[in-house]
């Protein structure tokens, strides 16, 4: 700041000297003053254009320093994709192992299958952070249910979730989807 502050001076005392015009020679120092003058002006030309350098290199730095940054966060998103994908193929081949099975196999074979593969996903999604939002017997919240029917239930207290429809999900603390539930009225 201090340094803006000297060279605004810098800038106000040239400027001075120029708005004066011609300096009068004195008779005690007879064609010195002009001489002088021209040297501070341009001593002072010299260090605002100094200082004017060096404003451009900071601004040229600080716009390096901002596309790097932006270039790191865009490889730090990529490489947590990366990871995330990574760890869904294995996911993806036992799906296409389930699909490749002949149409006339035993159906509780090919349940049990699927269910594996459910477990391997949800494990994958724990493991990831990934929790499910309860919903059936909880009270509605529209932060994290979205109700799609609401149904009287004598059974049930008023606002109660009687139905999922689709399960939500959150990431930490943060709303993946919202549960789609019914809702009981009274």
């Amino acid at each position: 700041m201090a340094e803006f502050d000297d060279d605004n001076r810098s800038k106000a005392a040239a400027e001075a000297l120029v708005d004066q015009g011609p300096a009068e020679e004195s008779p005690a120092d007879p064609g010195g003053a002009p001489g002088r003058q021209e040297d501070s002006v341009a001593a002072l030309a010299r260090e605002r254009d100094a200082l004017q350098d060096r404003l451009l290199r900071i601004a040229a730095e600080f716009d390096n320093y901002r596309k790097r940054v932006d270039r790191e966060r865009r490889d730090q998103a990529e490489a947590a994709l990366a990871g995330a994908l990574e760890d869904l193929l294995p996911v993806v081949d036992d799906l296409e192992r389930a699909l490749e099975a002949p149409v006339g196999s035993d159906a509780e074979v090919y349940r049990k299958g699927v269910e594996l593969i459910h477990r391997q996903m949800a494990e994958l999604l724990r493991k990831r952070g990934v929790t499910p939002i309860d919903t059936v017997g909880t009270d509605f919240d529209p932060r994290v249910h979205q109700a799609v029917a609401h149904d009287s239930s004598p059974g049930h207290r008023d606002g109660e979730v009687i139905e999922e429809f689709r399960r939500g999900y959150k990431l930490g603390d943060r709303l993946l989807r919202a549960a789609m539930v019914k809702v009981a009225k009274a």
